[in-house]
Parts: structure tokens; C-alpha cells; sequence
């Protein structure tokens, strides 16, 4: 297997990405909005201490946020590609089809690694965090990004539609991180929404950043965090990588492009 066709579609996402400005300047505002208006409104309910340890407890959380709109996004060009027609040349190389699929991955996860560096700088700048601790973030923030590239990639290769895409992230992608810890200790949680935290994959990577944060009061072991975000990725990986190889599922490309001929 030549790593020539991963290489091309890696570089061909990265390519976009960083043409489209506007697009990198937008990914940080929603953490900044979430650091500053939200944390600082909760905030100014607490004392002077009080207030700004909550800013710094919402660290892991604003940035495994990044780490989850960026890679949900990137994988959307999995439908984008299907909707438009790049697909079909991407399935008439000469590679597995499921590479295809790890090549969306990898980009995906190196797109959402960009942004969440880029937070990192401006959190540096502002003085919320120091340099150790965002060293110590950057390893936990690759698994997390893994991850979240690895839903995008479940949800996507099972849309058949952008419109369906669109649907399907938005019921699912707030839930994943309201109900994560991102914004709370899940210690504090009702029994009942303590168990959804639990069955929620993304609340191990939040639960991991935070053990980088001293101020963020972390809910489970490092290596619990590990174990399940390791487990989850190779999962979700190897059934989106099944679903996409399926001959079935890349008919309508074909069928559609016959019609149009």
C-alpha cells in the first residue's frame, strides 16, 4: 500500500483549510464566547478566587469543545465529497476503500489538532494558563481529537445526505458536550444525567484535559480516560472503515453519475 493516496487527500484537506481564513478565526471565537461571556457570567456569582478558578476549570472543556466542532466538521467532507462528485474519483483509484476513510480521519484529527493549538496560544496570551500546563494538554487534546474525528467519521459515512449530516450533528453534538462535564464536575450531576456522562465517550476526553488542569477537578482515572477513548476510536474507526467498504452503500454515487451521462 503506497501512502502516496493517504497523502494526497490529507494534504488536500489541510490545503483548504488553511486558505480558508475566516474559517480558522471563527473556530475561535465559540470557545473564547463560551471562556469569557458564559464563564465569566457563572463566574460573577462566586468570589474573586472562586471566579477565577471557574475560568480555568472550563479550560479542558472550551478546548475539547474546539477539538469537537473542528473534527465533526472536517468530517463532513466525507458527504460534501459523496454530494458533489469527488467520491466517485476517490473510489476509482487504486486503494482500499477504507483507507479513504483513514485518510478523512487523519486529516480530520490534524484539523481539530490546528485549531486546539491555536486556542492554546490565545489562552497563553491572556494569561489563563502557562506554558507546562499547555505542554501538558497537547497529548491528551491528540487522543481526544482522535476521537472526536472518529465520530464524525461514524456519522458521516452513515448520512447520505448533507441535509442528513446537518440533522444528525445537531441533535447529537450538543448533548455529546453538555452532558460531557465540560462545563461542570459530573460529581455535582442528578443520578439519572451522571449516567449519560458515564455512556458518553467525549466525557473521558474533557475528563482527560482536565488532569493536565490543576484547577479542574477531574471525575475518573487517567487510565480509565485512556482505555475508553482508545477503545471507542478503534471501534467507531473499524465499523465507519466496514460501512464505507460496503459495495452498496457507493451505488447511488455510480447509478447517479450514469443518469447524468
Amino acid at each position: 500500500m503506497s501512502w502516496l493516496p493517504v497523502k494526497a487527500v490529507v494534504g488536500r484537506e489541510l490545503t483548504k483549510l488553511f486558505r480558508q481564513k475566516a474559517r480558522l478565526f471563527s473556530s475561535m471565537v465559540r470557545p473564547m464566547i463560551w471562556l469569557l461571556v458564559i464563564g465569566s457570567g457563572v463566574g460573577s456569582m462566586l468570589s474573586g478566587e472562586q471566579q477565577e478558578g471557574y475560568l480555568q476549570f472550563l479550560v479542558p472543556g472550551v478546548l475539547a469543545m474546539t477539538l469537537l466542532f473542528a473534527a465533526l466538521l472536517s468530517a463532513l467532507t466525507l458527504v460534501y465529497d459523496k454530494e458533489f462528485g469527488v467520491m466517485r474519483m476517490m473510489m476509482i483509484a487504486p486503494v482500499a476503500h477504507y483507507w479513504i476513510v483513514l485518510s478523512k480521519l487523519i486529516a480530520a484529527t490534524i484539523t481539530a489538532m490546528v485549531q486546539a493549538l491555536l486556542l492554546l496560544v490565545i489562552l497563553l496570551l491572556i494569561g489563563l494558563i502557562d506554558i507546562k500546563i499547555a505542554l501538558l494538554l497537547i497529548p491528551p487534546a491528540l487522543l481526544t481529537a482522535v476521537a472526536c474525528a472518529s465520530m464524525g467519521g461514524l456519522i458521516a459515512v452513515f448520512s447520505k445526505t448533507l441535509d442528513n449530516f446537518a440533522v444528525i450533528m445537531n441533535f447529537f453534538i450538543f448533548p455529546v458536550f453538555f452532558l460531557s462535564g465540560a462545563l461542570y464536575p459530573v460529581s455535582q450531576l442528578p443520578d439519572i444525567l451522571r449516567y449519560v456522562v458515564l455512556i458518553n465517550p467525549f466525557s473521558y476526553g474533557v475528563d482527560l484535559l482536565k488532569h493536565a488542569v490543576p484547577a479542574a477537578q477531574s471525575d475518573f482515572s487517567i487510565w480509565t480516560d485512556i482505555a475508553v477513548l482508545i477503545i471507542f476510536s478503534a471501534v467507531a474507526i473499524g465499523i465507519a472503515c466496514w460501512r464505507f467498504s460496503r459495495e452498496s452503500v457507493h451505488e447511488p454515487l455510480f447509478h447517479r453519475a450514469t443518469k447524468r451521462g
